[in-house]
């Protein structure tokens, strides 16, 4: 039973897990909008909004966190100087998840997730 579990396990350990929401977080930051499965999707919705969340306040110590988070220069540059500055009267919901097809080779559900 998965009572109050707090987490997708995604089939994968977890340090892979973590390195693949690390990719996914800076493949959305940098492309805006990119297309996956339904759960990875919604596993890094999370993810993604949290560091949004730190990344509104713009300082020095929002760099540090994000750059921690995610270890690549120019979309911690990005998301801190132009993402979050977009957020900054909204209150979460910074990501929309539209769900698109089924994938051929193993009928997997598919979704697009993009920030709004």
């Amino acid at each position: 039973m998965r009572h109050k579990h707090g987490y997708r396990k995604l089939g994968r350990t977890s340090t892979h897990r973590s390195a693949l929401l690390k990719n996914l977080a800076i493949a959305i930051i940098k492309y805006e909008k990119i297309e996956t499965t339904l759960q990875k999707a919604k596993e890094l919705r999370g993810y993604i909004e949290k560091l949004i969340t730190r990344a509104r306040k713009g300082d020095a110590n929002a760099h540090r966190a994000v750059f921690a988070a995610l270890q690549d220069k120019e979309c911690t540059k990005k998301l801190v100087e132009e993402i979050s500055t977009k957020y900054v009267d909204r209150n979460g919901g910074y990501t929309r998840i539209i769900k698109t097809r089924t994938r051929r080779g193993d009928a997997a559900s598919m979704a697009f997730i993009e920030l709004v």
